[in-house]
């Protein structure tokens, strides 16, 4: 094929035209450190400003309350081990069993510290078990809740409005990893009780090496980078101006095309579904089909290898995931779907396919076109397909 079908979207996003466009006078002409009083600085510590406010209009959020970071992994990490350290060695931290490798291993490292850590399960379709968390609320001792908005591998949105009630009324501290729901969902922290969010600039056509930590105003949060007055004293280090103004205006284009877009991607979405279901036998979606994320469906192939599947699609032009970039080198099977409950002859045969306004109708007919006779290819060589 001449056009490589990228379905992995949820992993990484190409840079919008539009976002590079923006970057390209900060390379080589618009380069002085923001931090500068001369003027020729000046001019680029405005920009930063200007893409702070973008990411707040996008957020609902005032641009005091925006951090700019590396990534949503550091976002994540700040938000975590800052909190808590900022709330005391009693802190009780609550998450649950479906979070992105960075929230797990952030909570991980306060268990080792001696920090009660309570994981939360979730159900058949992956939706968080409220009851169990309910139950964590009751622990006696200040609370920090990490629960991510959206998942990664199978597109679930958890209730984060009740979340917020919940974690509200028992007086804790709520950081929700929002990396998949920015420009997916409609964000307006002003009527959401979130204290700390995390987000990702790659995720949203902005270039690698991005992302920012949103703190709402009051929320107590220890810096995580020490050694500059950088992001008012919260993150030291040189601004990384080029990803920044990226960023800016990625989360511009988002907020101007967020409705069209999801609808356009949820459309595409479902006829990439009802295709594989109609001519994959032994085929089944993970996950709750009614509350998710417009752009991603996870699909277990029953019998079957979903890395061999991976390689296959590759070898047709087809770019796709069974799990999180981040833990991709493993073969242990998603430890999200393992949460879920999904069976032994189903776990290993999942896949991911997430789309970006990049996708089109095209790309959802070549998968459709090639997907049975891989699937019927490796069944065949199947010791579990009598």
């Amino acid at each position: 094929m001449s056009r490589t079908v990228y379905l992995d979207n949820n992993a990484t996003t190409a840079v919008a035209p539009e976002v590079l466009e923006a970057m390209l006078p900060f390379f080589c002409d618009q380069y002085g450190n923001p931090s500068s009083m001369h003027s020729f600085g000046g001019q680029v510590g405005r920009a930063v400003e200007n893409a702070r406010a973008s990411v707040a209009g996008l957020l609902g959020a005032d641009p005091s309350e925006i951090i700019f970071t590396s990534c949503g992994s550091e976002a994540d990490n700040h938000a975590i081990l800052g909190a808590v350290e900022a709330m005391g060695p009693q802190t009780v931290v609550i998450t649950s069993r479906v979070e992105h490798p960075a929230v797990l291993e952030p909570c991980r490292i306060l268990r080792e510290r001696g920090h009660k850590v309570l994981p939360i399960g979730v159900d058949g379709v992956g939706q968080l078990d409220l009851q169990e968390l309910a139950a964590a609320l009751m622990e006696p001792g200040p609370k920090f809740v990490s629960i991510m908005w959206a998942n990664n591998e199978t597109g679930v949105v958890f209730p984060l409005q009740e979340v917020a009630r919940m974690v509200k009324a028992a007086d804790g501290v709520l950081h929700t990893d929002a990396v998949q729901a920015i420009g997916k969902l409609d964000v307006d922290l002003s009527r959401l009780p979130v204290d700390l969010l995390a987000l990702s600039g790659h995720k949203i056509h902005a270039p690698k090496g991005v992302g920012a930590l949103y703190v709402r105003r009051g929320t107590r949060l220890n810096s995580f980078l020490h050694g500059g007055h950088q992001e008012r004293g919260r993150r030291a280090g040189t601004e990384n101006v080029p990803g920044i103004v990226g960023l800016g205006a990625a989360a511009a284009l988002a907020r101007e095309e967020l409705g069209a877009e999801s609808r356009r991607q949820a459309e595409l979405r479902d006829r990439l579904e009802e295709g594989l279901l109609r001519t994959c036998p032994d085929t089944r979606i993970n996950g709750d089909r009614r509350q998710r994320l417009p752009n991603t469906t996870n699909i277990s192939f029953e019998f079957i290898e979903g890395e061999a599947i991976l390689y296959h699609l590759s070898d047709a032009g087809v770019c796709a995931s069974s799990g999180s970039a981040c833990t991709s080198g493993t073969l242990e099977p998603s430890h999200v779907i393992r949460a879920m409950g999904v069976p032994f002859t189903a776990v290993h045969g999942s896949i991911r396919f997430s789309l970006s306004r990049y996708n089109t109708a095209a790309d959802i007919d070549r998968v459709l076109e090639v997907m049975p006779g891989i699937v019927n290819k490796l069944r065949a060589l199947s010791p579990f397909v009598k």
